[in-house]
């Protein structure tokens, strides 16, 4: 089998991306050499490559479906927003530029290159790509400089299936809206549609289904439905919005927190802490939504500074605070971690200078024009933890003795004051702990320690499970959604689009012809 596919959506969140990493899971199971690819990537969900490249972390997950290590040709273009005007450009891995709108369009030729030769080397090594659009490819007013969606078609010659997200309701007329508003050379690359998260009697759906077919003489490959606990990594923070607290059945209940950021980055470093039987995971944006949590996570940020201003505005730094003084464990995660810094001098992401940090750890905070891109392993807990690093602020911790935030951990020095101890790449003082390094806690052994720790801190009835694996998991969920493109997609006509692209001459109609 040779080929390529691009898989659209209606929408965001149509389901593009767990539907990419289901068809690369079904054919890899098929003995069949696949590898994804996003051309353009708009997250703060990230990743780092064994050679140190930034790309999607969505992009990670579906070469994870494939088997193969992640490469900066999967997903050569991110985009990273600082702001709703301002996005870093990340070019095969490394940061080349921040510009708004306007200047990113001057971009868009030299970018499409760089584009369809990573496509073409990808093509070049692999049996199959399955391609993954972004956003719709019904964005009339972005076309003309269009280099994710039916631009990268037309470029590459792909087939394209658009996915409709059957939940949010309107499936039918967004998947036929989306086709009409393509003219006639997108729409003949356009071979037809995949309905996403079903729920009900298949047989209900099947006059739409016929309708549909008939309309646009595109065919439907398949009803995938709606699975519980199918939880992947994902690109878009509005996700977030139809996430449920999860917890896994058994054991004691450990209450976890989540900071819901404005800019939010990397919140997929909690899923390991989700997928943890008895931990519930919930993300917050009130301060009253702290008082019943054993652990309050303050998570990555694309934009500290300005989210430091709004946990302040919010009353949420003081919630933070008031739960340090009183011993209840409080967790940053790099931007949050720069956050309980003392200070942070931030002249190149925000031009802010110095600011004040929330003060609960020994540390201050100075950003760099590099950026930082690695994959560190250490040790804490006993345990070796291997872990990626996507910052501009260098964290340096202070050698003096701190004020202890809470807790009794931590050694005695003058006047009481408590020396921080190390943690990871970070420190803790009482129940206070701050690390740069994402991916940490899907480390089996380290996650059960730190969370026993936090137990016990927060004095809580709870031992973490001994068996739970993390990419244990992730693999069940990347076979389950092997296992749906399987049995409800038309997996023969699948393989024929891929092998032989889209057909010729497809019609599409007017409602009531």
């Amino acid at each position: 089998m040779k080929g390529a596919l691009l898989v659209a959506g209606t929408t965001s969140d149509a389901g593009k991306s767990v539907v990419t990493a289901g068809i690369c899971r079904w054919l890899a199971r098929q003995g069949v050499r696949v590898a994804p690819f996003k051309a353009q990537n708009m997250s703060l969900n990230s990743f780092v490559t064994g050679d140190g490249a930034e790309i999607g972390r969505a992009q990670a997950v579906q070469a994870a479906a494939c088997g193969l290590e992640p490469s900066a040709d999967m997903n050569p273009i991110l985009l990273k927003p600082g702001s709703d005007r301002r996005s870093q450009v990340v070019v095969r891995g490394r940061p080349m530029a921040d510009v708004d709108a306007m200047e990113y369009g001057a971009l868009k030729d030299r970018l499409r290159t760089v584009a369809v030769e990573a496509l073409d080397r990808l093509r070049s090594r692999y049996d199959v790509v399955v391609c993954e659009g972004a956003g719709s490819p019904a964005e009339i007013n972005l076309r003309r400089g269009d280099i994710a969606n039916m631009g990268l078609a037309q470029a590459a010659r792909l087939p394209v299936i658009v996915v409709g997200d059957i939940d949010r309701g309107g499936v039918f007329a967004s998947m036929y809206g989306t086709l009409a508003l393509l003219d006639a050379a997108d729409q003949s690359l356009v071979a037809g549609f995949v309905v996403n998260k079903f729920r009900g009697a298949r047989e209900l759906l099947e006059p739409g289904l016929d309708t549909l077919r008939e309309l646009t003489g595109r065919e439907v490959y398949g009803v995938l439905p709606w699975l519980d606990g199918l939880w992947m990594d994902v690109e878009d923070s509005l996700a977030l919005d139809n996430r449920p607290p999860v917890a896994a059945p058994g054991g004691r209940t450990l209450r976890v927190a989540v900071v819901r950021l404005p800019r939010i980055s990397n919140f997929t470093d909690v899923d390991a802490l989700a997928g943890e039987p008895g931990v519930v995971v919930r993300f917050v944006t009130s301060a009253a939504e702290l008082d019943d949590a054993d652990l309050v996570v303050l998570p990555g940020s694309r934009a500290t500074v300005s989210d430091l201003a709004w946990l302040r505005s919010s009353g949420l730094a003081e919630a933070v605070r008031d739960r340090a003084a009183r011993g209840r464990p409080v967790l940053g995660i790099c931007g949050g971690y720069q956050m309980l810094a003392r200070t942070i001098r931030d002249d190149v992401e925000s031009g802010a200078g110095l600011v004040e940090g929330l003060g609960l750890l020994p540390a201050s905070v100075e950003f760099a024009a590099g950026k930082t891109l690695a994959r560190p392993v250490g040790e804490a807990y006993g345990c070796q933890v291997s872990a990626y690093e996507i910052h501009h602020g260098t964290v340096t911790v202070d050698p003096r003795p701190a004020a202890r935030p809470g807790g009794d951990r931590g050694t005695p020095g003058r006047n009481g004051h408590h020396e921080a101890e190390p943690f990871l790449d970070g420190c803790r003082v009482g129940a206070v702990w701050g690390t740069t390094w994402h991916g940490a806690l899907e480390n089996d052994g380290f996650r059960r320690a730190f969370l026993a720790d936090v137990a016990a801190v927060a004095g809580r009835d709870f031992t973490p499970s001994p068996d739970t694996s993390f990419s244990a998991l992730r693999e069940a969920r990347l076979d389950a959604l092997g296992d749906l493109v399987g049995t409800y997609m038309d997996t023969a006509a699948l393989v024929r689009l891929i092998e032989s692209g889209a057909p010729g001459g497809l019609r599409l109609l007017p409602p009531g012809a």
